[in-house]
């Protein structure tokens, strides 16, 4: 079976783990932490990085620590994880959600606009598949209207737009290190920020809000959300090979775009760059044209021994918030992308002949 993706951990990073284990730097207050912290801030362009127990957990995180009240109201992009939208249940406040652009598959400056009302407090603005979203002006947009914008840069390590690094955007951002991630911990992910404040609030609510000067008297019902030291030191190898991961993405996406183009009038293949910024192809994605083939051709590829996933399925449509009752949004891009889009195998487990075979079997079933 030719997965989807598998890690591929280099020496280097096998050396540094174990590096890690023989100093016993392990725990999640250990100076790993503080070191891969100070890497990352130092990579996004961000003053702080809170490193933290996964990529939901970090979105969970920032959406929590704004304080918004029922009834605020938060814009979500329909065509993106569950995550987004469960740390704006959680937090009480109201989901908004709005379309995506066919050609990108991101949220959109006129999507947002369709949507916001005077309720309007926030904007999670995602970054998907490996192009960014237009985050120059939504940014610009979200501080003349006095929204605060989130960043979920999880699918964007490396990724820039119009020259500025993904995760350097709005008030706060969140990063995953999910296996399949170009920086990976295994499980992980981190919040990035400027704000001293936030900073140290933040730094409270990964870690049980232990008091001062009495450590085990506590102000707040916080959370134990702390990342390793081993993982963290996993990060830092990661880290160092970035550019080498992206390198071989683009290759191999280039790669595929090349063959796929002659299927063009059977399925949308990835644009290879938007704004300036080139695909990073954190996944090799395509979408049948023809409606209700996507599942079938899930199967026959898994039949011939090649693993797909499909398509985010869009948040407006989840078993968890229709609880049995019917959407009143109708979305059409992100309903479009949800039923007819999925990806296939891309990373460093594959080789040129693999890309060759996946395709080929994609072209004898379409064709």
């Amino acid at each position: 079976m030719i997965r989807v993706f598998e890690p591929r951990l280099s020496i280097k990073d096998q050396i540094a783990m174990v590096s890690n284990l023989r100093k016993n730097e392990i725990s999640g207050t250990s100076n790993t932490i503080n070191k891969f912290e100070e890497n990352l801030a130092d990579y996004f362009d961000r003053k702080y990085a809170i490193a933290v127990s996964n990529g939901t957990v970090a979105l969970e995180l920032a959406v929590k620590q704004l304080d918004l009240e029922k009834g605020d109201e938060v814009i979500v992009p329909s065509f993106t994880i569950i995550s987004c939208l469960s740390a704006v249940v959680r937090s009480e406040a109201t989901p908004i959600f709005c379309d995506v652009d066919l050609d990108s598959w991101n949220m959109t400056l006129e999507n947002i606009k369709k949507v916001k009302t005077e309720r309007t407090k926030a904007v999670i603005m995602v970054h998907t598949y490996g192009l960014p979203s237009p985050a120059k002006e939504i940014e610009k947009y979200c501080n003349e209207n006095e929204i605060i914008l989130i960043e979920d840069a999880a699918e964007a390590h490396g990724q820039t737009e119009y020259g500025r690094k993904c995760g350097s955007f709005g008030k706060i951002s969140t990063l995953s290190f999910y296996a399949n991630k170009h920086v990976t911990t295994g499980e992980g992910g981190a919040v990035l920020t400027d704000s001293d404040s936030d900073y140290k609030k933040l730094k409270k609510m990964i870690n049980l809000d232990f008091g001062t000067p009495n450590r085990f008297n506590h102000d707040n019902f916080y959370w134990n959300y702390r990342l390793s030291g081993l993982q963290a030191s996993l990060g830092i190898s990661n880290l160092r090979n970035i550019d080498k991961t992206i390198e071989l993405k683009q290759t191999q996406g280039n790669y595929y775009s090349t063959k796929f183009s002659s299927l063009q009038d059977h399925i949308q293949i990835p644009k290879k760059e938007y704004n300036l910024s080139e695909n990073h192809y954190w996944v090799y994605g395509i979408v049948l044209k023809k409606q209700n083939l996507r599942n079938e051709l899930i199967d026959y590829l898994f039949d011939s021994g090649i693993e797909t996933r499909e398509f985010f399925w869009p948040l407006h449509l989840q078993n968890a918030l229709l609880k049995g009752a019917d959407s009143k949004v109708t979305l059409k891009n992100s309903e479009y992308l949800g039923s007819r889009g999925l990806y296939i195998p891309i990373g460093k487990h594959i080789k040129r002949k693999d890309q060759d075979y996946i395709f080929n079997k994609i072209k004898n079933f379409l064709t």
